[in-house]
């Protein structure tokens, strides 16, 4: 693999949550290059909450150790902090994911974006963990990243497509993969020069499937 299979995170994804980054995660997982760290290791590792929201309001991380059992990284809340994790694994390849900005906006403001921003009754009825976890995301996502306007398309559109060329700005090309997960496993695995699976491309988390998981997770978070 391009970047050695030594300890560390090899892999930083720079993509925004609704990407593919859950497909990603998935994938890198299917071909031995995780670990990968994805927002849903937040709901397994709750202490995480405040080490992010920590780095959301600029204080020092020890990315080393938050990250220690990890080989890569994709997804918010990592998103946010790819420039600070490149610093911190000046080695590490970084996965751009992509997708139409329409089509990411319509799918994180019906699902991701709801989910993170409950009524006062509706997080009064989570648990603890879970409202930790929707404050750092308000703080890391929704404030620092979209400023408090994600509801206003037009800045939030913006905002996506400024990131893209920000990235392309600060990633040196030849550590760099633009990458749409609906073209599979041949453009990832040439990136990261190893052999195309015989599996299939794990296409996971569509809209059914995230709202039919927030039902369940609202009711054990009420249990």
């Amino acid at each position: 693999m391009r970047g050695g299979t030594s300890g560390g995170v090899k892999i930083i994804g720079a993509g925004f949550g609704r990407t593919g980054t859950f497909s990603l995660k998935n994938a890198l997982d299917d071909i031995g290059l995780g670990p990968c760290y994805h927002m849903f290791e937040v709901r397994q590792r709750p202490q995480d909450s405040a080490v992010w929201e920590a780095a959301g309001k600029g204080e020092a991380v020890d990315w080393h150790a938050l990250l220690a059992d990890y080989r890569a990284i994709v997804d918010w809340p990592g998103a946010a902090f790819y420039v600070d994790l490149m610093r911190a694994y000046p080695d590490a390849n970084v996965i751009l994911t992509l997708r139409d900005p329409e089509q990411w906006y319509e799918s994180a403001s019906t699902t991701i974006y709801p989910r993170s921003n409950p009524s006062a009754e509706e997080l009064a009825e989570r648990s603890p963990e879970d409202r930790d976890r929707a404050h750092m995301i308000q703080t890391v996502v929704w404030q620092n990243t979209f400023g408090g306007r994600f509801t206003d398309k037009s800045h939030a559109l913006a905002v996506y497509n400024a990131h893209i060329e920000d990235v392309k700005q600060r990633v040196p090309p030849d550590k760099l993969l633009m990458y749409d997960p609906r073209d599979g496993w041949e453009p990832l695995c040439a990136f990261l020069g190893i052999p195309v699976p015989a599996t299939p491309y794990p296409y996971l988390n569509s809209r059914d499937e995230f709202l039919g998981r927030q039902l369940r997770n609202n009711a054990q978070d009420k249990a």
